[in-house]
C-alpha cells in the first residue's frame, strides 16, 4: 500500500528537484558514489590478489595420469606470481570416490622466478619436448604452455631429455604433492583425526628429503591443526614444525 501510495503522488512532486540539469546532475553523482563502492563486484574482483590479469605472461603445466594419485592435475601461474591449481583425486588413500580441488594461492617469488627462467631455457616450449623413444615406461601426459602478448607455444611429452623441462616437471609435481597433502589433511582434521598422525609424518619426511614445494599454500591447514586442542601433542607439534618451515621458506 506505501508503494502505491507514492507512485499516486508522483506526478505532484515532479518539480521538487529542479530543472533537468539537476537531475543530470544527480545521477552523476550516483554514478560516481557506485563506483567508487569497495562493495560492487567489478572494483573486488580487481583488488582480489587472486584474479590473474590476462595480460600477463603466464606459464602452464598438466599431467594426465591414470592409476596415480592424483590422475590429472593442472597449475597455471602469471609473471606476478598469482597461481591457480586444479586436480581430481581420492580423499584418502583407501577411499573410492574422487574429489575436484580448485586453489588459488599466491606463489613465492623465488618459485615465481625459477618457473619463468626454465620456461626462458626451454624456448618457451616451441617445438618438441619429448624424447621420442617409444620403449620408455608412460610417466604420465604431461603438457606445457607459456602465453604472452607476442607467443601462445604449447607441447607434451611423455619423458623430456631437456633439463629445463625436467626442473620444471620436478617443480610442479613438487608443488602438487605439498598442495595434495593440504587437501588430505583438511579432510583428516574435519572428519578422521586419527589419520593425521601418518599424514604429518609422511608429509615431515618428504620435506626433510626436498620433496615439497610452496609449504606455505597450505600454512592456514597446518595452522588450525596445531592450534586444536582435540588433536593429540604428536600430531599438533608436527604440524607446528612444518607451518614453522612454510613461515620461514624464502618468499621474496
Amino acid at each position: 500500500m506505501r508503494s502505491r501510495q507514492l507512485d499516486e503522488n508522483a506526478p505532484t512532486r515532479k518539480n521538487d528537484f529542479g530543472s533537468p540539469a539537476v537531475w543530470i546532475l544527480l545521477n552523476l553523482a550516483f554514478l560516481m558514489l557506485a563506483l567508487a563502492s569497495p562493495h560492487l563486484g567489478l572494483r573486488a574482483q580487481a583488488n582480489d590478489p587472486r584474479t590473474t590479469d590476462s595480460s600477463l605472461p603466464t606459464v602452464s603445466f598438466s599431467l594426465d595420469f591414470p592409476g596415480s594419485q592424483p590422475d590429472h592435475f593442472t597449475f597455471k601461474i602469471d609473471a606476478n606470481g598469482h597461481a591457480m591449481y586444479e586436480s581430481t583425486a581420492k580423499l584418502s588413500l583407501d577411499s573410492q570416490d574422487e574429489d575436484a580441488l580448485h586453489l588459488d594461492f599466491t606463489a613465492s617469488a623465488r618459485t615465481r622466478a625459477k618457473i619463468f627462467d626454465l620456461a626462458a631455457r626451454a624456448k618457451y616450449f616451441q617445438g618438441p619436448l619429448d624424447s621420442g623413444k617409444h620403449n620408455l615406461a608412460s610417466t604420465g601426459r604431461k603438457s606445457l604452455a607459456y602465453k604472452d602478448s607476442k607467443k601462445d607455444t604449447h607441447a607434451t611429452y611423455n619423458y623430456s631429455p631437456i633439463p629445463a623441462v625436467q626442473e620444471l616437471t620436478n617443480l610442479f609435481q613438487n608443488m602438487s604433492t605439498t598442495l595434495e597433502f593440504g587437501r588430505r589433511l583438511d579432510y583428516d582434521h574435519r572428519y578422521q583425526k586419527l589419520a593425521l598422525d601418518e599424514e604429518l609424518k609422511r608429509m615431515e619426511d618428504m620435506a626433510k628429503g626436498n620433496s615439497l614445494e610452496e609449504i606455505q599454500a597450505v600454512e592456514p591447514i597446518l595452522r588450525r591443526i596445531a592450534a586444536d586442542p582435540s588433536v593429540i601433542n604428536v600430531v599438533r607439534a608436527r604440524a607446528q614444525r612444518l607451518a614453522e618451515q612454510a613461515q620461514s621458506s624464502p618468499k621474496r
